[in-house]
């Protein structure tokens, strides 16, 4: 491939591509990644393939551009969420800076005309989806969300858009909804039975409105025949707008209920799962999206995590169990992927690897271990018909010059070489123990932990870079401001106040409010572990409002009530507020650690500023978000930093930015110091995991140390026990996916190197195993070679 590609006029071709029906901009991308536009006959439908997050949205919003060149007068769709970060900061950009020599020649290397800058007020915007019931003037509403970065940001005419504005769809007798629907819990059987009260009446006439207004809408889009550029993100279920597995393809505009898996990616929108169970949707429906044949719809999608709903739905038939699937009839369907989500794509995959010279070791790995799982036999017992009939297996074998015994026998002896390694003695060593989020270090390592700290010559300290205030309810707070009311109200703390217990400035207090849960812990007293969160929340409070008067405070917990009582939940909290929450998160922490004899002295909460609560976050600065990091490692001088090492696109953005200042701040200590044999372990957790050939630590882990992450976890994270904030993959708390994971790790790894490896193994602790953690060791300068790559990945233009 040259340097500098092709342009459309010059009708490129690269072999065995097909190129029909792709634009301008699509020639151009397919050329630079070297990718066919299509894999036949095991891919269904175009895929552009581009290499990172920002990227993706520069390319769709280019391809937008050309579509809306071509018809200035179209009718289009876009999402909502996170997905379209990098596509509305780009259309900002190209429209605000169309004349600049840069945009220029953005737009001449795709062959857009420079000439013919589009008019978005010209474009009929129609909203995809909306929850129900909802004040379509809260910020959690997509509603909101459409006003605030399309309508505001780039221009596009309100006046022509459909709009699913919740507020303006009729209701029985015109009441407000939360009248109709006390709870905002719709009952949709009222569709077929009887209503049996006045309550019940005015609710089934009113979902009968909502019917009508879907009816409407999907009236008034097929009467401007259909929507002609249609852009939508894909859920962890494959679910395009809320058309959740299962739809049918011929569905229309519609009122419906969601599916867990939905409902849980919504939680942090509505404020958690409790209210996003009972809340319904409106969508447009998938025959919504292909009514017009000749329809651009796009499906984006970034990152390793979604690889596997993106591989069943490119991949398989048209089927109601993946919607995705529904685009398959258009011509101009597409999706545009990252590389890191086209991984499990079959094809794409294999030509990956002939293009590998050597074979990359992982990629060998990956893939015998992949074969040993697919034909359920261990690595001995794999045949060369095993080989033959696996693609990618066979490839690997070709390339690496090695009989099948030998190829298996390597692949084993890294496997036990790893466990061993995951069982050595670590001792003399100062762990700086980093994470995003509150509980991240429990769920990715806790069990290794257990190991590392019954020796007193290596040291421990904590840090949590976050404050992780948005994973807290206000039902939550609601409930601590209240016990801790009725304790101030019965004078229980007047005493503590007086000798001045409370003391931001008396760090003893803080132990002594561990000591005193944990004590409550132990003896099954609610009431020891009640009196101890109160204390706590009030040492927050005297923190926060600079006020250490039992009666003021009296009147601050009320309004910390009324407030709790009244915000809608999902709503962005107020800033001190969002400290209260965060302190509740730092509270856990430190309980979690008090189990294993830390006191708060070992423990550090740097906030750091990035994490603002915001659906588009900042990335990390230097003063503000780095230092703190550099500061503490100047203090501890580690010789060993965990960090959460999550893949491009997976995960929270919060691990990366996290991960982004460790390595910057470990740069400066290098720099400072001169130590450069700093030994980095990369965690991952519930989010994502490794796939055993990318880890070089395995752990085993017993039914004890499940047994402490269970109990640790549901009594030090009492604002998670509930999970209000859940993984898709898991209707339950965070310690109970974390084990299935690590379950599912050791049964990998079992059936690989077989059941007798660990039945009859000469080691207690791999008899003893249930479980293993996957670990990936790393020096400071592969460390760094890692970040520096996802950074390209990840980051902005």
């Amino acid at each position: 491939m040259s340097n500098s590609p092709k342009t459309c006029k010059e009708n490129v071709e690269i072999i065995g591509t097909n190129f029909a029906n792709s634009s301008c901009v699509e020639k151009f991308y397919l050329e630079k990644s070297g990718k066919h536009f299509l894999y036949p006959p095991l891919e269904k439908i175009p895929i552009v393939q581009v290499e990172s997050f920002p990227e993706l949205g520069k390319l769709t919003a280019l391809r937008f551009i050309e579509w809306v060149q071509n018809n200035p007068n179209g009718v289009i769709s876009l999402p909502t969420g996170k997905t379209p970060e990098h596509f509305i900061k780009w259309i900002a950009k190209i429209q605000k800076e169309w004349d600049t020599e840069f945009i220029q020649n953005e737009l001449q290397i795709v062959s857009i005309n420079t000439k013919n800058k589009p008019d978005l007020s010209k474009l009929t915007f129609v909203q995809i989806d909306e929850f129900y019931p909802i004040d379509a003037y809260q910020h959690n509403s997509f509603f909101y969300y459409i006003q605030r970065y399309y309508f505001r940001n780039l221009g596009f005419d309100t006046s022509k858009a459909l709009m699913m504005n919740i507020n303006e769809i009729e209701t029985a007798e015109k009441l407000p909804l939360d009248q109709i629907f006390p709870n905002l819990i719709v009952d949709l059987s009222l569709r077929t039975r009887w209503a049996s009260s006045r309550q019940e009446r005015l609710q089934k006439r009113t979902i009968e409105l909502v019917d009508e207004f879907c009816t409407n809408y999907e009236k008034k889009i097929r009467e401007l025949g259909g929507i002609g550029f249609f852009l939508g993100g894909i859920g962890p279920d494959g679910h395009i707008g809320f058309n959740v597995q299962g739809s049918d393809h011929f569905s229309t505009t519609r009122l419906i209920q969601t599916n867990y898996e939905t409902q849980a990616a919504a939680a942090t929108d509505l404020g958690g799962i409790e209210i996003a169970k009972n809340r319904l949707v409106i969508t447009i429906g998938l025959d919504t999206i292909t009514y017009n044949p000749e329809a651009t719809a796009i499906i984006i999608a970034a990152g390793e995590a979604k690889a596997n709903i993106l591989r069943d739905s490119i991949q398989i038939e048209a089927s109601n169990k993946y919607p995705a699937t529904a685009l398959q009839k258009l011509k101009n369907g597409r999706f545009y992927l990252t590389n890191g989500a086209a991984l499990r794509l079959w094809e794409r995959r294999f030509i990956d690897i002939q293009k590998q010279d050597p074979v990359n070791p992982i990629s060998t790995e990956r893939a015998v271990i992949n074969l040993v799982v697919e034909r359920k036999k261990c690595l001995a017992d794999l045949t060369k018909e095993d080989f033959t009939n696996d693609k990618i297996a066979n490839l690997i074998l070709q390339k690496n010059g090695k009989s099948i015994k030998e190829l298996t026998e390597s692949v084993s002896q890294k496997l036990v070489s790893r466990l061993e390694y995951g069982m050595r003695s670590i001792e003399n060593e100062t762990i700086l123990h980093t994470a995003p989020h509150h509980d991240d270090i429990m769920l990715g390592y806790l069990p290794f932990i257990n190991h590392l700290v019954r020796t007193p010559l290596n040291k421990h300290h904590f840090t949590y870079l976050t404050s992780g205030f948005t994973a807290v309810t206000n039902s939550f707070m609601l409930e601590i401001c209240s016990k801790t009311k009725s304790f101030l109200e019965l004078g229980i703390f007047d005493k503590r106040f007086k000798a001045g217990y409370f003391d931001p400035q008396f760090i003893e207090g803080r132990n002594r409010d561990v000591n005193l849960y944990l004590d409550g812990i132990a003896a099954h007293s609610r009431t020891l572990r009640d009196e101890a969160v109160s204390r706590r929340l009030l040492r927050n409070m005297v923190e926060i409002y600079e006020e250490d008067n039992p009666n003021y405070l009296v009147d601050r917990v009320d309004e910390l009530i009324n407030y709790f009582e009244t915000q809608y939940p999902g709503k962005k909290d107020v800033p001190y507020v969002q400290k209260l929450k965060g302190m509740a998160r730092e509270w856990e922490v430190e309980v979690l650690w008090g189990y294993y004899g830390f006191s708060v002295n070992d423990i550090s909460h740097l906030r750091l500023g990035f994490y603002q609560g915001d659906i588009f976050t900042e990335q990390p600065e230097m003063d503000r978000d780095v230092i703190p990091v550099f500061n503490l490692m100047m203090k501890i001088k580690p010789t060993v930093v965990s960090v959460a090492l999550d893949p491009e696109g997976s995960g929270p953005d919060t691990h990366y930015k996290v991960m982004q200042a460790v390595s910057e701040a470990l740069k400066l200590y290098e720099k400072e110091t001169g130590v450069d044999d700093v030994k980095v372990w990369g965690y991952r957790n519930v989010w994502y995991r490794f796939h055993p050939a990318e880890a070089n630590m395995y752990i085993p882990i017993s039914l004890n140390s499940f047994a402490i992450l269970e109990n640790t976890f549901m009594h030090s994270f009492i604002t998670q026990k509930n999970a209000s904030f859940p993984s898709w993959e898991h209707d339950g708390t965070f310690n109970r996916l974390a084990q299935k994971i690590q379950v599912e790790q050791y049964q990998t790894i079992r059936r690989c190197l077989g059941k007798n490896f660990f039945l009859k193994n000469e080691h207690p602790r791999v008899r003893a195993s249930k479980g293993l953690l996957f670990l990936k060791e790393l020096t400071q300068k592969e460390f760094y070679t890692h970040t520096r790559e996802l950074r390209k990945l990840t980051e902005n233009f």
